[in-house]
């Protein structure tokens, strides 16, 4: 009797959550994505349990930039991926409410068809983005790709001089810029 219940309440639940998530057709994805075709990571992510969550969480298993992924498939609200070189998955969730983008946006400022050149930033920048972390003195270009976007939610405008963060679930982080260096990392 009480499989029964929970199968009368959860399985309605599956069907919803299922019907929730749209796969984009081949032809409605934008030029540059691509399933099978292989990308490079745009900057230093975390994940956790094979996922990364575009609220951008700064726990868990550390990817560095410039790691190879394949495109298994895209829907609307999520990619998954494969590492190449090993079978590895890298799902990304994408949070809309929080990044403001459609996934396939979201997507392409996570994976890119090149690596990130990082001949142009110092040798210190080159330590933090390749560990995942900011540190003073790092530019704006140096700290996206060292930890990527921050939420658009709080973060609008990568002019604003305070860029906010999510460090977990419960606790953000604020990285404040004076003439285009990190001054400050208020946790």
């Amino acid at each position: 009797m009480i499989r029964k219940r929970i199968l009368f309440f959860v399985l309605p639940l599956m069907l919803v959550l299922v019907a929730c998530s749209k796969q984009i057709k081949p032809d409605d994805l934008p030029a540059g994505v691509q399933v099978g075709r292989v990308y490079y990571t745009q900057f230093s992510l975390f994940q956790e349990e094979n996922n990364f969550r575009t609220t951008n969480y700064r726990k868990g298993t550390l990817i560095p930039i410039n790691t190879r992924v394949s495109l298994v498939s895209i829907d609307s609200d999520k990619v998954n991926l494969k590492l190449v070189g090993s079978s590895q998955p890298l799902s990304i969730e994408n949070v809309q409410k929080y990044t403001k983008d459609d996934m396939p946006t979201a997507f392409l400022k996570i994976a890119g068809l090149n690596k990130v050149d990082l001949s142009p930033f110092s040798k210190s920048e080159q330590e933090n983005i390749l560990a995942g972390k900011v540190k003073e003195g790092m530019g704006r270009k140096a700290v996206l790709a060292a930890i990527g976007y921050p939420p658009q939610h709080k973060t609008p405008s990568l002019a604003a001089n305070e860029w906010t963060y999510w460090a977990s679930r419960l606790q953000s982080f604020v990285v404040h810029f004076k003439n285009g260096k990190v001054v400050n990392i208020d946790f």
